[in-house]
């Protein structure tokens, strides 16, 4: 994850953004580009999903808790924006995310039986409220929150196997809510956003093994998704 924040840090840190951001006034790029009551963008990015697990028997340690180790991914979706006021707009942002999440369960020796590879293609569509400051030369600072829905199509939700074949299967639909931040960078023929978001997931996600007793989900009270999203908007 740490390379994600690098990566965010080094675009609103470039050479660009820092001259803007206090150097004397300059020319403006795209002056009325926020009176347009709709516009229309696209996006590129990548993201970092996570697994929050809580447990029946909350007395876990490092040899009962379930593992994640987190793989980067890949998102790409379309922006549709609705300007309410100077200050506030309102965004929708279908998208599609393609990640991986690797799940380590305690108390087996083979990898076929501790090892769950859960790959995971997202229909997201997020809906946000965007709140931004006044406009400083060719930048302007944002923070958006909002909810979202997204459908897995790698769940295995209607499948009749579980673990006990090696089949990991979760809720097809989620619910989510969303906070994050970005910079709107008003360049001569299009504004450039990067942004950074969480996303937290409010429903449990895991589809528990037929067997009550399963080693692998029988301790398991619920398991929501955490994720990181890095976003670059163009418009």
């Amino acid at each position: 994850m740490k390379h994600f924040f690098l990566v965010f840090v080094f675009f609103i840190l470039s050479h660009s953004t820092y001259a803007q951001l206090f150097s004397k006034e300059r020319l403006a790029n795209l002056e009325t580009f926020d009176n347009r009551f709709l516009s229309w963008g696209y996006y590129l990015g990548f993201n970092q999903y996570d697994f929050k697990f809580e447990y029946e028997n909350q007395i876990t340690d490092e040899n009962t808790d379930i593992l994640v180790e987190n793989q980067a991914g890949f998102n790409v979706g379309l922006i549709g924006n609705l300007r309410v006021n100077r200050y506030i707009d309102i965004r929708l942002e279908p998208g599609i995310y393609f990640t991986q999440r690797n799940l380590t369960f305690p108390g087996f020796d083979e990898k076929k039986d501790f090892l769950r590879e859960v790959k995971s293609t997202y229909i997201h569509v997020p809906l946000l409220v965007k709140f931004s400051t006044k406009r400083i030369n060719n930048i302007k600072p944002f923070v958006v929150f909002g909810v979202s829905r997204s459908m897995n199509l790698g769940s295995n939700e209607k499948n009749p196997e579980d673990n006990k074949v090696g089949q990991f299967r979760m809720t097809r639909g989620t619910g989510y809510y969303e906070a994050g931040f970005g910079i709107d960078i008003y360049l001569y023929y299009f504004k450039f956003s990067p942004s950074i978001r969480g996303v937290f997931a409010t429903s449990d996600e895991l589809v528990a093994d037929d067997d009550p007793n399963s080693p692998w989900t029988s301790n398991v009270s619920s398991m929501k998704t955490r994720g990181l999203f890095i976003n670059f908007t163009f418009q």
